[in-house]
């Protein structure tokens, strides 16, 4: 590729000096191997009975299960909740989860929760140090804390995790609490993902001597289904994903489709949102392309032509780009067209909202780039600001509404493009949890050379410049 100006130069030459990934490739091979091999690996195993009969049986132990929301204490109905999510089956009895709620919190007992765990004198009471279960109950509801709540429950995770460690230590725990705890103490429950809460609590619950037989069935059942359609989603993906990476052609890329639908399983894990799991995780791909090409490989001259050809969203743009990112230009235009014929009449609208926020992520990738070849520094409020949408969360958020049913309206997809606090916190979380791992993963001339969120801390002061990647996974 020819240099054509002052600021083409100094990308070329930051470039080669980073190793220059068109000549060794910038990231490591993907671990899942070629596609005849993937696809087999991906076969759905035989199963002993009909993927029919098992949906007929789902439905027949549902009713059982309705049921037991009419009997028992309020303590057995909160066992019952929280055994029926922990087995991945919750969704099922989303009305009946909602009403029972509605029958046992009352807001006004909220602030006083804390109290019934305590003794006269405010210390927690010494009952609670010989009873595990309830130690990891409270110190996994402990972690439900938002801003606001105050000290009390970080007293509460303190306490519950130094008396669960000092059990761990005595050696006094069984299987299945033992690992039920050792997983909490490494990720608190609610900052486990779900599935793989699943994964690991069927087979626990299979060994609680009080387990219910109708829960286990509905679960492993659950779980067949699951995987089943997991294979299948899987499969497509990689066909396509085999198809368009060898299209595009553009080897200095990553290749993490696997990881990516893992990704995508693991934020819309419900049956009944295929779509947004197929668009999310192609979505996901695609900006894995404009990413790496940004911040790996394209000069500034060439990152300013595809940030271009984004904005203009047309065929004809195609001739402004250099020969190498053509096909990739089509290839995003021709997928989101596909996500388009995708939709319902009524659903098309989405389209604008989508569009939108996959050609801001490339003025975000632009913005990096150009900071990158002004040596600039910023502050920790420049880099936050900047890199939290390029991390790409929000607009990965968006594109996964877009394929969901009509639980998601036009003032949904509004409220979404305000990047409204929730999804700020959790691209915030992203984007530093991501940086960290990157500067700890550090390899030299892997990932660019954008600003990183570790050298400041909380003096606020100028970043070094070190090594970054963005969310995709490496």
């Amino acid at each position: 590729m020819a240099v054509t100006s002052a600021d083409d130069a100094a990308s070329r030459l930051r470039m080669i000096n980073a190793g220059s990934a068109a000549t060794r490739g910038a990231f490591a091979a993907s671990e899942w191997g070629d596609l005849p091999l993937l696809v087999f690996h991906f076969a759905q195993p035989p199963l002993q009975r009909s993927e029919e009969w098992m949906r007929e049986r789902v439905e027949e132990l549902k009713g059982r299960v309705r049921t037991m929301f009419s009997d028992g204490s309020v303590a057995e109905a909160v066992t019952l909740m929280d055994t029926l999510e922990r087995l991945g089956v919750d969704g099922h009895f989303r009305e009946e989860i909602d009403s029972a709620i509605s029958r046992i919190v009352h807001p006004d007992e909220s602030a006083d929760a804390l109290d019934n765990f305590r003794d006269g004198m405010g210390n927690f009471k010494a009952s609670l140090s010989s009873d595990p279960r309830a130690l990891l109950s409270l110190y996994n509801a402990a972690h439900m804390a938002v801003p606001g709540d105050g000290p009390a429950l970080d007293d509460v995770i303190n306490f519950t995790r130094h008396q669960l460690e000092t059990i761990v230590a005595k050696g006094e725990l069984r299987s299945p609490l033992a690992e039920q705890v050792a997983r909490a103490l490494d990720h608190p429950l609610p900052w486990f993902t779900r599935l793989l809460e699943t994964m690991y609590y069927v087979g626990e619950y299979a060994q609680e001597e009080t387990h219910d037989n109708t829960l286990l069935e509905l679960a492993r059942l659950n779980s067949h289904l699951m995987r089943s359609l997991h294979l299948r989603e899987l499969k497509a993906l990689s066909l396509w994903w085999r198809d368009l990476y060898d299209t595009v052609n553009l080897p200095y890329t990553r290749d993490r489709m696997v990881e990516v639908y893992f990704w995508s399983c693991g934020m819309i894990p419900e049956e009944e949102h295929s779509r947004a799991r197929l668009m999310f995780a192609k979505t996901f791909g695609l900006v894995t392309f404009l990413d790496d090409t940004y911040d790996v490989h394209a000069t500034l001259e060439e990152c300013r032509s595809f940030t271009k050809a984004m904005q203009r969203w047309d065929d004809s743009a195609v001739s402004i780009l250099p020969e190498y990112l053509r096909m990739l230009y089509i290839k995003t235009l021709s997928t989101f067209k596909d996500f388009e014929n995708m939709l319902k009449p009524h659903e098309k609208y989405r389209m604008s909202y989508a569009k939108k926020a996959y050609q801001l992520q490339a003025e975000y990738y632009m913005q990096e780039a150009q900071w990158s070849n002004d040596k600039h520094q910023p502050t920790f409020k420049e880099h936050e600001e900047l890199s939290v949408m390029s991390s790409g969360l929000p607009m990965l958020n968006l594109e996964a509404l877009m394929g969901y049913g009509a639980i998601v309206t036009k003032k949904v997809f509004e409220w979404t493009c305000a990047v409204p606090d929730v999804v700020r916190a959790g691209a915030q979380i992203g984007r530093f949890l991501n940086d960290i791992s990157s500067y700890k993963d550090d390899e030299p001339g892997m990932h660019g050379d954008g600003p990183c969120v570790i050298a400041s801390g909380a003096t606020g002061g100028e970043y070094s410049k070190v090594e970054r990647g963005h969310l995709p996974p490496r």
